[in-house]
């Protein structure tokens, strides 16, 4: 049987408290910070939540292995037959740009790396772990995208690309599980709430909670890297400060934060403004009024993020 959602969050973060004062880096625990307080709302929900795919918690700890090579990582993907079918269709798309096709997983690694097919690997895991919907098709497709253009952009920002990657795979995920929870309810919701920050105001008095805390806490049932779920729950803070009129103080939540959290909140935040097309504008406004929040020089911020959604096309 599997677990409840309100179960399985709260065995994760009881578990990271035993661990005094841990937290996880991938599966690996490392001292970091104090362990975070369960939620009130997360213990009152009765959300079922997909157990994390047994594929992607060993991917998970290969990725950081110094000692994992790509033979071991594309042999793992390889013995889930369904997800390496997925993966080769996926790397054979237009999003990938490549100009001939690949038959294996193996070799879909040799072209692009371990990082973007292990990136790939788990948006097709998390995608196929809630029921498909059209708000969800939408949502995933975003995903993808935003994973590649922050993994691609974070090297020549002197953060992980590997987080990067999974912090804007997993950004919008605790959408996923208000759709598997409500789907006609909260496909309303979103559909007459089309700015951001008002719908994750909707959210909190629909549902006790906004997607970004969800999300966060999906990051954490999955064992996923600390500074990812911070990530993901804090989005709607750098949001703020974005789009907050000068004076007002919505940074101070974040920039509480340690500084690996931070940028990748700059990153996913510039990255957004630059996906959702809202012009030249916007990238330059998020990189110069969040990058040096987060210490990155605006211009390279700026520079790092056009250049890496350049490459993903109209794909």
């Amino acid at each position: 049987m599997r677990k409840s959602f309100t179960e399985q969050v709260a065995s994760t973060l009881e578990a990271l408290q035993k661990a005094r004062c841990c937290r996880l880096t991938g599966f690996v625990l490392a001292p970091r910070i104090a362990p975070m307080a369960i939620d009130n709302a997360l213990r009152a929900l009765d959300i079922d939540l997909p157990a994390c795919p047994q594929t992607l918690v060993q991917l998970s700890l290969l990725m950081h292995d110094e000692d994992a090579n790509l033979q071991s990582i594309g042999g793992l993907i390889e013995t889930d037959m369904a997800l390496a079918s997925a993966v080769v269709r996926t790397v054979n798309s237009a999003l990938f740009g490549l100009l001939r096709r690949v038959e294996s997983v193996p070799e879909a690694v040799r072209y692009l790396g371990t990082r973007e097919v292990a990136g790939l690997t788990f948006e097709i895991g998390l995608r196929g772990a809630f029921p498909p919907s059209p708000l969800l098709t939408a949502l995933w497709a975003r995903a993808g995208r935003r994973g590649l253009a922050m993994g691609r952009a974070a090297p020549s920002l002197d953060i992980d690309p590997w987080l990067a990657h999974t912090a804007g795979l997993f950004a919008e995920s605790g959408q996923a599980a208000l759709v598997g929870h409500d789907a006609p309810g909260y496909e309303a919701l979103v559909a007459t709430t089309p700015n951001p920050l008002v719908q994750l105001e909707a959210e909190a008095v629909t549902y006790g909670l906004n997607h970004a805390a969800l999300g966060g806490a999906l990051c954490q049932a999955w064992g996923l890297a600390g500074d990812v779920a911070a990530s993901v729950r804090l989005r709607p803070m750098a949001l703020r400060t974005l789009v907050a009129p000068e004076g007002d103080d919505f940074a101070a939540p974040w920039l509480t934060e340690p500084l690996s959290v931070q940028r990748l909140l700059a990153l996913g935040a510039a990255v957004d403004a630059a996906l959702e097309g809202q012009g030249e504008d916007m990238l330059a406004r998020a990189s110069a009024t969040l990058g040096p929040l987060a210490g990155l020089d605006a211009a390279l911020l700026h520079e790092a993020v056009a250049a890496s959604v350049a490459r993903l096309g109209d794909a």
